[in-house]
């Protein structure tokens, strides 16, 4: 189901599903759910999502932990695949932990797609 190695390669399948706009929707939806003020427009494109949910990873876990924790928590990203995360490079990190959220939201909308 989740070949895709990097968030833009999933995002591009997402879109070939037609789920894309789906999974913004869900990402808003687990953003207030974690009572954050974040939201990403249906227009977005996935280069820019990519980018700005990479731009609140790296806000939320350098200047509000506790909430970053809460909105993994609440997007569901596995603790195993988060423990798996080992760079130096804080770069690297965000981009790896972004599309961890991004592969998460993606199986939620795609198993209910599949309802």
């Amino acid at each position: 189901m989740l070949p895709e190695q990097n968030a833009l390669e999933l995002l591009t399948k997402i879109e070939t599903e037609n789920l894309y706009e789906n999974l913004i929707l869900q990402l808003n939806k687990d953003f207030q759910l974690s009572n954050l003020n974040e939201k990403f427009e249906l227009e977005i494109t996935p280069i820019q999502l990519e980018e700005k949910l990479r731009e609140i990873i790296v806000k939320l876990l350098t200047n509000k932990y506790d909430n970053y924790l809460n909105f993994l928590y609440r997007v569901d990203v596995p603790e195993k695949e988060l423990a798996a995360v080992k760079s130096n490079n804080l770069e690297e990190t965000i981009t790896h932990i972004t599309f961890l959220i991004l592969k998460r939201e993606y199986q939620k909308v795609w198993f209910k797609s599949k309802l």
